[in-house]
Order: C-alpha cells, then structure tokens, then sequence
C-alpha cells in the first residue's frame, strides 16, 4: 500500500545542475536559430532574479558574449549599486554603469510623481521620501486599495489611502524608470548585435509583475519558468556572492525601502510559491493550508488573489492586436 504523498516545499525542489545547463543550451539554441544574434544584454540590480539570468548568460555563450548594465537612480537603494558591482566582479564579466536619474528628469518623472503623492500629502516635497503600499489580505478581510506612506526629513510618517486617479499617475510616473533602462538595454544590444534578456520569475510573470515595454519586454525570459524557491536554489548552485542570496526581494522603485510582497504580493515568495504551484496543479486548499501554516480561508484568500491579479494584468501579456490574422501573408 502506497503512501500518500503529502504536499510540501519539495515539489519546488530542482535538480540544479541538470536544470541549468538545460537552459544555457536552450539560450545558445535561441540565439543561432530565431534571435540570430551573437550574444546577450542583461540589465543587473543586485537582485536575485538578474544575478542568475546573468550566470545563465555566462554559462551560455561565455563572459565575451554577456553585457551587464547597471542603471541605478536618485531613489534606488544604497545597496544597488553595490551589489551589482559586487555581482559584475565575482562573474568577471563587463559591466557599464549608467545613472538614469539624468533622463528621468528630461521627462520629467520626479515632479511628475512628487505632483502625484501632493494631491493626498500637500506638504510632500524636498527631502521627503515615500512608497505605495497594499493591505495584507491575507490577515485582513479588506479590499486592496492602494496607499501611500511618506516619511518627512523629520522622521515623521504619514500614510494615506490612494485615490484612483493618483494612483495612477504614480504607477504611470514611475513606469518611466523601467521603460528608460530597456531602452538603453535595446540600445547597447542594437550595436553589439546581442540580444535582450529578460529577468521576471514565474510568480512575477504569471501575476503580471513587470511594465508593458519595461522590464516585461526582452527576447528572451531565461528563469520565467521558475517559481522564485527554484531561482534562489539556482544561485546557490551558480555560486551568486552570499550578500545577493540574502537579499530580501525588493521592488527598489520607490525612495523608501520596499519589500515585493508588500506591494503586489499577498505573501513571502516561499509561500507565494507554494500556493501559485498548488493553484497551478489543483492541490486541494487544505493540504496548501498545512504546508504554509495559514488557515483554509487564508489560503482561498489568496486563490482568489491570484486569479483577480491574472484577470486585471491580462492585457500586459498581450501583444500588438491586429485587425486581421497576418500570420498566414508573412514567410521568412
């Protein structure tokens, strides 16, 4: 009599060696026979996510053939820079530094956003830092409005509920920082003959966590297959410097210091995994509920998360839409 398998974080268990040198082969076959191209860009924050697109890169087609850009601004953290030069250093591969803050404000995006967060905090302005924030849900029974929490050059905190239409000009605002980077990507790829890579995991990807014609535009998504528990299993075995691995995941867009589950997701990544895999293979909520320590409506809770998210993000999957099917008139 078999016993029954009982659900819990092995299922995300990789076997590490075996997984990446199947993915290096698949980038080398990616580049000869659809990208075309002699290499690979890869835009690095010192994240766990790029470090290990950068590694996959390398194991690939060899540090000759890999760029990495660092592009910190004015709000990036202090550990940004750092731990991505740490990262270009340990991998021994070139590396091109440009602070972004310059363009950003040609477009005008500091007082674009500073003018976003002053229609609910008037007296934010010079020395002021702040970040949008989401309820918990999954301890609280609330709808997810958006709010803002600013901190004053005096140590003071203030938090405000975000209209929608602030909202939406502080996402809009700051969806500049993302699109400039990938542009510059696209720009040292076009004069190398590379091409772009992109670094979302399978949580970011399927949950819609990245900028249409940001960060969610690239050639090619090399870990978008891989929950974040496997991406951190990954940079153990490629060897990703300790100070990365140790980093708590970071959205590193707004001034104050801002942690991913506390803007987007319902919870750490581990768990978040875990129930994005169960919802993924229809692991019944009670066993997810014994492998996360929540309880069953938290975990439905966060089910239901899950697919309101894959529903309002939807459209930035989606390519240019035509009017008519053209696939059938375009041969190669």
């Amino acid at each position: 009599m078999h016993k029954k398998q009982i659900f819990s974080a092995d299922v995300l268990k990789l076997d590490c060696e075996q997984e990446a040198t199947r993915i290096a082969f698949k980038l080398r076959e990616l580049l000869k026979q659809d990208l075309k191209r002699r290499g690979y860009v890869v835009a690095i924050s010192g994240g766990i996510d790029s470090s290990v697109t950068a590694a996959l890169c390398i194991k690939a087609v060899g540090k000759e053939r890999t760029l990495t850009l660092q592009m910190p601004e004015r709000h990036s953290e202090q550990e940004t820079a750092s731990l991505s030069a740490l990262l270009a250093e340990h991998l021994g591969v070139e590396s091109i530094f440009i602070d972004i803050t310059n363009i950003l404000e040609a477009v005008g995006f500091y007082e674009k956003y500073t003018a976003a967060v002053q229609s609910v905090i008037p007296e934010y302005g010079e020395g002021w830092k702040s970040k949008i924030v989401l309820p918990d849900i999954v301890h609280q029974r609330t709808l997810s409005f958006f709010s803002v929490v600013a901190l004053s050059p005096l140590g003071i905190t203030i938090k405000q509920r975000l209209p929608l239409k602030a909202y939406l000009e502080v996402v809009a605002a700051t969806n500049f920082k993302q699109r400039i980077r990938k542009m510059l990507e696209y720009y040292h790829a076009d004069r190398l003959n590379y091409a772009v890579t992109g670094t979302p995991n399978r949580l970011e990807y399927d949950q819609g966590f990245f900028v249409k014609l940001g960060d969610g535009a690239a050639d090619v998504k090399p870990i978008a297959h891989l929950y974040k528990s496997q991406v951190y299993q990954l940079a153990e075995y490629l060897e990703i410097p300790e100070k990365i691995r140790s980093r708590p995941p970071t959205t590193d867009t707004y001034a104050l210091p801002q942690g991913q589950d506390e803007f987007f997701f319902s919870l750490p990544y581990d768990k978040m995994d875990l129930c994005l895999y169960a919802k993924n293979n229809n692991i019944p909520s009670e066993e997810v509920a014994d492998a996360t320590g929540l309880k069953m409506e938290q975990v439905l809770r966060v089910f239901h998360d899950i697919d309101q998210k894959r529903s309002t993000t939807h459209y930035l999957h989606l390519h240019s839409l035509l009017m008519d099917d053209l696939g059938k008139t375009i041969s190669y």
